[in-house]
């Protein structure tokens, strides 16, 4: 929906602006607009990143789809949509801003060329703005948009960003909310958003850069990180050889983040899922296990109970910039 106004250009970080089905910065460098709905700000060499398979995606979108991740992604969506309400002032329109990549939206090419700019009064998180206060989300390694549409349920009137390196995650994510954008983009090559822009960052399962993360967020912004607990998919690590959690991922966590974020909060989220054979394959290839003893995988399947307990845990932290 909304979101030229969040966006800058990846060449020359100046702010990029609608024209027809295009993206475009003052010093005329242009971004086109996929005809999928989401816009390409990679530029330069290739990046070394390597971001999700259509399998791999197909198999995170059936298993969100049957309910077993609700729980987390409410539990993120409530953290979102308790925050304070974002500031009142306008970002810089156009800066001549340090080069952060370049930022995008698209929710369909059509819609995002005819609706760029931000169209509600501002107000509480849960109401809309004008242009420059309204609440806007930001899911870096968004995936499906899968979190993020459902922070955008839980404020009204949000706007939002799905960023993320691979093709088919973004062709994805620029249909998962009528509100949400759409862009290919490196995180690690610095965020395309411009600074200041952003009300929330979001991060499930999902690389950060604390830095950029700390340039693009307002100044009453909060960061919100997901992440497995040791205990995450226990069930399933030895039968099926999957990558463990490191014992000591939270506090790492927390460590990475020190210099630039305040820990405000940390939520335990913990429940049993009851698990089909078919929704246990889903989960297994959808994450970092996803090439990890593949072969033998059905087999070793196919030798547990249907349907198995599970256990689910991750904690949602939630931090705030310094200064």
């Amino acid at each position: 929906m909304a979101c030229a106004d969040l966006l800058s250009c990846p060449e020359c970080g100046r702010d990029l602006g609608p024209r027809e089905h295009t993206l475009r910065c003052p010093r005329g460098h242009s971004f086109d607009i996929a005809k999928q709905g989401y816009i390409s700000l990679l530029t330069g060499a290739s990046t070394k990143m390597t971001g999700d398979t259509p399998a791999m995606l197909d198999a995170r979108a059936a298993f969100q789809r049957a309910g077993h991740f609700t729980p987390i992604a409410a539990a993120l969506a409530a953290s979102v949509a308790a925050m304070p309400a974002p500031p009142r002032t306008a970002h810089a329109r156009d800066s001549g801003m340090t080069r952060p990549g370049a930022a995008v939206t698209a929710a369909s090419r059509a819609r995002l060329a005819a609706t760029l700019l931000p169209i509600r009064e501002s107000g509480p998180i849960t109401t809309a703005a004008t242009p420059g206060t309204a609440a806007a989300v930001l899911e870096i390694g968004a995936g499906t948009g899968y979190y993020l549409a459902m922070a955008l349920d839980a404020v009204p009137g949000a706007r939002g960003l799905a960023l993320d390196v691979s093709k088919p995650a973004v062709r994805r994510g620029a249909r998962a909310h009528e509100r949400a954008g759409a862009v290919l983009a490196d995180a690690w090559r610095g965020l395309p958003v411009r600074t200041g822009a952003v009300t929330a960052v979001l991060s499930v399962f999902a690389p950060r850069n604390a830095e950029e993360v700390a340039r693009v967020l307002n100044p009453g912004g909060r960061f919100f990180v997901v992440t497995p607990t040791p205990r995450h998919l226990t069930e399933l690590i030895e039968p099926l050889d999957m990558v463990r959690v490191d014992a000591g991922k939270t506090e790492r966590l927390a460590d990475s983040l020190e210099d630039r974020f305040e820990l405000l909060d940390r939520t335990p989220v913990e429940y049993r899922m009851s698990l089909t054979h078919t929704d246990i394959a889903n989960v297994s290839a959808m994450g970092p296990s996803a090439f990890h003893a593949a072969e033998q995988r059905a087999e070793r399947i196919a030798a547990l109970p249907d349907p198995f307990e599970v256990t689910a845990s991750v904690t949602v932290s939630v931090y705030r910039p310094r200064g």
